[in-house]
């Protein structure tokens, strides 16, 4: 009986995150009723520097020190350096960033990165959900709502759970000691819309 409530209780969990996320992507995300800036609607642009999305250091720039090796990924957003626009007006601008082992990265993986670190999108690719959770014992990003995991060493391949597609890339630069962005993401960006089968089913 005590397996079955357990189990209830996860597929709600599942269920109001899958609702969360899905709102949200249509919610500025400064949290106000005024329309996000254009400009913070674009994703990533080359020479963008990226900054702490959330807690005591939002809005901070990213040092490409700062990170210890395979440790949780943070959230981050780009930011225009030269008017301090941060890119924040969408979802799907979320990056997560993380440093890996140098000797774990596929040759795809390594000349996308800087010192170690590698970018992908935030936004996992089965039903919209952030990426927020870090399997410490492979070194694994991994999706709170259905477990979907992705190596950040091997360009955010799918390793497990029902994620259709890898996560979209950003590739990275040294800009004066800060985390740059070198490129547009690479891959495919979004999700598959909740329900929906990627087989067609």
């Amino acid at each position: 009986m005590a397996d079955k409530q357990s189990t209830g209780k996860n597929i709600r969990r599942r269920k109001l995150l899958e609702g969360l996320c899905a709102v949200s992507m249509a919610v500025p995300v400064a949290g106000t009723s005024q329309e996000p800036d254009p400009e913070s609607l674009m994703p990533p642009q080359e020479n963008d520097v990226l900054v702490h999305a959330f807690g005591d250091d939002a809005g901070n720039v990213i040092a490409v020190d700062e990170l210890a090796p395979d440790s949780k990924q943070i959230f981050a957003w780009a930011m225009d350096p030269a008017s301090g626009l941060i890119r924040n007006g969408t979802r799907l601008n979320q990056v997560v960033l993380v440093r890996v082992d140098p000797a774990r990265m596929t040759a795809q993986t390594a000349a996308r990165s800087i010192n170690g670190l590698v970018a992908y999108s935030g936004v996992c690719s089965h039903t919209g959900c952030d990426v927020t959770d870090w399997n410490a014992e492979f070194n694994r990003f991994q999706c709170p709502c259905h477990e979907s995991q992705y190596d950040p060493a091997d360009a955010a391949r799918v390793v497990g759970g029902p994620a259709p597609w890898q996560l979209a890339a950003l590739p990275l630069k040294n800009i004066d000691g800060h985390v740059g962005v070198a490129g547009e993401f690479e891959g495919r960006l979004g999700f598959m819309q909740p329900g929906l089968s990627p087989f067609g089913i």
